[in-house]
């Protein structure tokens, strides 16, 4: 069983909560918040754990348009749940053309990752997170590749790699005896000659999004802050100094279908209907921008013999043409205290911007300001095309021969296919080719950074801590220098050294 890799805290009780104030006696319609945060994922629940820390005293309000947090990209099956590091995903570090490894984007994404950590830490030695092991074990991170030319370009990035501080303890192989011991289920039953080499880090993560997003939504409520579920945000629109957000109650038996509230500052972490929701506030940096909805799904099995052969989270290299969320990955996955693997992903089509969306959304999305980016991102992603529909046509059987490429002695009958969370790739305006599509995540601030909202997808979630920094430096640029003493005991590689 994979440790913590945080040391417990000292026991501290998260049930001494406030009461939530919407009830029947103090209506929700017409009051006001300093910040209300759109979405029940890990992105509104790490900001509004920082703003809780640094502003006791403010009216904090997360709205959440399903039943419960955490159920759409932060919820653990709807993700790999890989702490990204840059440890083992080759796509952080592209050969240059004279062979040498570009490793600028690995280092960016290793400390991004280190920020949270020391995050979270911080949050265990104040008490606050009282059991690590909940969301965080320790699972080594490998690379697996086929292929002379391919274990070259390995052992050149191990070489690149680890001479950098968050890589020193990166282990390189070509020697198939060595990879069974670090991965049995790799090597056995491998027949071909083919070489292939590996690289480990054994102290890599798996974590548990959707445990995590809970305990620090937990946190947000002991601290006074209002946490408002079975509510959809519908509207946002700048009255003055002030956003109105008009809510949607879900609930059957709602008394007042729809209320108007007012909310200084405005955070949009809501997966893949940021988009619309931004599109909505009228902000002008929105426009230009669309989203490319993409579906998956994985492979898991909970066989105990299985499971106990692998204990890694092994990446490997995306076909030639493939596009980089392609790459696949055979995982070890720790939810609830129950130990499964995870193969994937397998890419699929669905219009929805969420899981739990509407068959309607990209077509929603579209405007008149970004017509011409999408259909321009289009026109330039033909090999995105072709994968989709490359995935789309491919038989179950022929899917499952791509595990096999990872674990030769792999068996139908222990493997069940799951759905993954939906994906929802930032389409950008580009001046050249029209529109352009990202592979990663991209902050928009509107009104002098009265509201801000996340797009994209990986790496995503492990870099939430680093990502809502960003939000704090760039949305208060008038309270950042009072809040800094208290952000540097959090995480003291953001702010320690200035």
């Amino acid at each position: 069983m994979p440790g913590n890799v945080l040391a417990p805290a000292s026991a501290a009780s998260l049930t001494d909560e406030r009461p939530i104030m919407f009830n029947d006696d103090v209506p929700l319609a017409g009051q006001h918040f300093d910040a209300v945060l759109v979405g029940g994922g890990i992105m509104s629940a790490t900001l509004g754990t920082f703003l809780s820390i640094v502003e006791p005293g403010w009216r904090i309000l997360l709205v959440e348009r399903l039943d419960d947090v955490a159920l759409e990209s932060s919820n653990p099956w709807n993700n790999a749940g890989t702490g990204h590091a840059a440890l083992c995903e080759l796509n952080y570090t592209p050969q240059r053309p004279d062979g040498s490894i570009d490793v600028t984007k690995a280092l960016a994404i290793n400390r991004q990752f280190e920020l949270s950590r020391q995050f979270w830490a911080s949050l265990v030695r104040r008490g606050l997170l009282t059991d690590p092991t909940r969301f965080l074990s320790v699972t080594p991170h490998m690379t697996l590749v086929h292929g002379q030319d391919n274990v070259d370009y390995l052992a050149r990035r191990h070489a690149a790699l680890s001479v950098h501080p968050g890589f020193s303890a990166m282990e390189y192989s070509a020697d198939p005896e060595q990879i069974r011991q670090w991965a049995p289920l790799l090597v056995d039953g491998r027949t071909t000659s083919t070489p292939i080499a590996a690289t480990r880090v054994a102290q890599g993560t798996d974590v548990n999004f959707g445990a995590l997003t809970h305990d620090l939504i937990s946190i947000l409520k002991s601290r006074g802050a209002n946490v408002l579920t079975g509510h959809e945000v519908k509207g946002l629109r700048k009255v003055g100094d002030r956003w109105r957000v008009r809510l949607r109650d879900g609930s059957w038996n709602a008394r007042r279908r729809r209320v108007d509230i007012t909310a200084n500052f405005v955070f949009v972490g809501a997966g893949g209907y940021a988009l619309p929701l931004l599109q909505r506030s009228g902000i002008k940096e929105i426009r230009g921008y669309g989203g490319f909805p993409i579906s998956g799904k994985f492979l898991r099995t909970f066989n105990p013999q299985v499971v106990a052969a692998h204990q890694a989270k092994v990446y490997g290299k995306a076909a030639v043409g493939s596009p980089p969320m392609s790459v696949p990955h055979l995982d070890t996955r720790v939810v609830d205290g129950r130990e499964a693997l995870l193969f994937g992903p397998y890419a699929g089509f669905s219009p929805r911007y969420l899981k739990s969306g509407s068959v309607f959304d990209l077509v929603r999305s579209l405007r008149p300001s970004n017509i011409v980016s999408m259909l321009g991102a289009g026109l330039h992603n033909v090999d995105l095309t072709g994968y989709l529909i490359g995935q789309l046509a491919a038989r179950d059987e022929t899917q499952f021969k791509a595990l096999m490429e990872f674990y030769p002695r792999a068996r139908p009958a222990d493997w069940e296919w799951i759905t993954a969370g939906q994906r929802v790739q930032v389409i950008k305006r580009d001046k050249k080719d029209g529109g352009r599509l990202e592979f990663g995540t991209e902050l928009v601030l509107g009104d002098e950074g009265s509201i801000a909202g996340l797009l994209g997808a990986s790496p995503g979630a492990s870099t939430a801590v680093s990502t809502m920094i960003d939000v704090l430096q760039r949305c208060f640029v008038d309270r950042i220098d009072a809040w800094r003493p208290q952000l540097a005991e959090l995480v003291p590689a953001a702010f320690g050294d200035e």
